[in-house]
């Protein structure tokens, strides 16, 4: 028993080092606009097929690419350049006209501009799953202990997203950029005064949170199934790791991530009927659960600090 507890562990330490990854983007836009990218999702969906497309041309050249893991390697940063590319634009011409609206507008348009990329992806790219190129030697199982192992592609997942999270730590707290984004997300308009760049430091924001979720597209689509619908789910439940860690917060996002993911695992891993049900069939519905226990017991989260404004 307990050493399968630990092999649902370390399966969750690969779905949660996902979660984290949007996790992050989400958090970064709210804690800058206060506003929930809902069309955050979908840009992680159009990553997942960046990715499968640059890794398919990459499969034509043998020659090019002669170990699997340089595929991947190499289709995460351009997967990730595409998203950011997408966040930037998106900011640019959906919610940057809106700043000055009412929130719910903002709130409105990221829900409509998240339709649009699902349905454009529906009509251009078709319904139809896909699969990337999965070599043997991904699927490799490295044991850890005995009958608790890992294959290389998930411990590739948890060894890229730590190093992002890192990489993104690294710029939040020690460069000009990141010294910006945090003074932007305390007070724009004291940031504004001060000489900084908002508009600039927004899409900065936005490049850098779709370029996780791109990245984190084709890190799930190692492991499953891709298809234009793929960002609804896992968007919420990137969301809800959000919420459940401090929305806001970028430690609150990676802790609700990992949270979560360790939840969602241990739960599918139970192999016990109660009431003669499956409890794996209600591994979705435990993030929405916590939502709710979280909004109710915590609504500031995990990591979050209770705050009073003023009217």
């Amino acid at each position: 028993m307990f050493q399968q507890l630990l092999q649902q562990i370390v399966n969750g330490l690969s779905v949660g080092s996902v979660y984290a990854l949007m996790a992050l983007g989400y958090t970064m836009v709210y804690g800058i606009l206060r506003l929930i990218n809902f069309a955050h999702g979908d840009i992680y969906m159009l990553g997942a097929f960046v990715g499968f497309w640059t890794s398919s041309w990459l499969s034509r050249f043998p020659g090019l690419v002669r170990h699997p893991a340089a595929a991947i390697f190499l289709s995460v940063p351009v997967a990730m350049a595409a998203c950011a590319l997408l966040g930037v634009f998106i900011e640019r011409t959906a919610y940057k006209p809106l700043r000055s609206a009412p929130r719910y507008s903002l709130l409105i348009t990221a829900i409509g501009v998240s339709f649009l990329l699902e349905y454009l992806a529906m009509a251009f790219i078709g319904p139809e799953r896909q699969n990337y190129h999965r070599d043997p030697w991904l699927s490799t199982n490295l044991h850890l202990a005995t009958e608790v192992s890992i294959s290389v592609q998930r411990l590739l997942v948890i060894v890229i997203s730590v190093g992002l999270m890192l990489a993104l730590h690294a710029i939040v707290q020690y460069t000009r950029i990141g010294k910006a984004m945090r003074a932007v997300s305390i007070d724009q308009e004291a940031a504004r005064l001060m000489g900084i760049n908002v508009d600039r430091v927004i899409s900065f924001t936005f490049a850098v949170g779709s370029a996780l979720a791109g990245a984190a597209g084709v890190l799930i689509g190692m492991q499953y199934q891709i298809e234009p619908l793929m960002g609804v789910m896992d968007g919420l439940k990137a969301f809800v790791a959000a919420v459940l860690g401090g929305i806001g917060l970028i430690p609150g996002a990676m802790v609700g991530a990992y949270t979560l993911g360790m939840v969602e695992t241990l739960v599918k891993g139970v192999d016990i009927k109660l009431w003669g049900v499956q409890p794996s069939l209600f591994a979705d519905a435990v993030a929405f659960a916590i939502l709710i226990l979280i909004l109710l017991v915590k609504p500031s989260g995990l990591l979050g600090k209770s705050a009073r404004e003023k009217v």
